[in-house]
């Protein structure tokens, strides 16, 4: 092996571990792309939050353009983003959550603190439904469309821009009016 090639070599790996990381770490860490964008959500049935002997189901979904919002009491990120989902029940957006590895007295209690901005909460306990959900960490949002297919998934806490720019449109779009 000639000389230079030997010389070469450590260099040329070393730029292309470093274009990858570069192109690794010059991403959005919120964009996590979804093998379940696309396909229908997943089934499940779970008691509902306030009324254990009521339940929760994707068939709930069906019919309407819905938002499905993970949360849980003990994710700072779900405070953060409460009060956009507040306002986003105030404008008429149907909202569904899943109260994800939770207490279900501390949940009741922060909804009753906070406002309640849900039609409806499924109670995850165990976090079974989330994991087929693909959840991996609060919260985490999806928008379904009228047949329960997932259109959208937003990790971490909604912001503004997220609402204005992705979420109102999108719904506007799947609901056919315009946007």
């Amino acid at each position: 092996m000639p000389a230079f090639v030997r010389y070469l070599t450590p260099l040329i790996l070393f730029l292309a571990l470093a274009v990858l990381l570069y192109a690794g770490l010059s991403r959005d860490p919120r964009v996590v792309p979804s093998p379940l964008v696309g396909k229908p959500a997943p089934e499940f049935v779970l008691p509902e939050l306030k009324d254990p002997q009521q339940q929760v189901a994707l068939a709930d979904f069906i019919g309407e353009v819905t938002v499905f919002n993970v949360w849980a009491t003990w994710c700072s990120g779900c405070r953060a983003e409460h009060p956009l989902l507040m306002r986003l029940a105030e404008q008429g957006v149907r909202i569904y959550g899943l109260d994800y590895k939770d207490d279900r007295a501390d949940a009741l209690r922060w909804l009753q603190q906070f406002g309640d901005p849900y039609i409806a909460n499924a109670f995850d306990e165990s976090g079974r439904v989330g994991i087929d959900w693909g959840v991996y960490g609060t919260p985490e949002t999806f928008i379904i469309d009228k047949q329960g297919v997932i259109r959208y998934k937003h990790i971490g806490p909604v912001t503004v821009e997220a609402i204005n720019d992705t979420i109102l449109p999108l719904i506007a779009e799947l609901q056919g009016t315009p946007g």
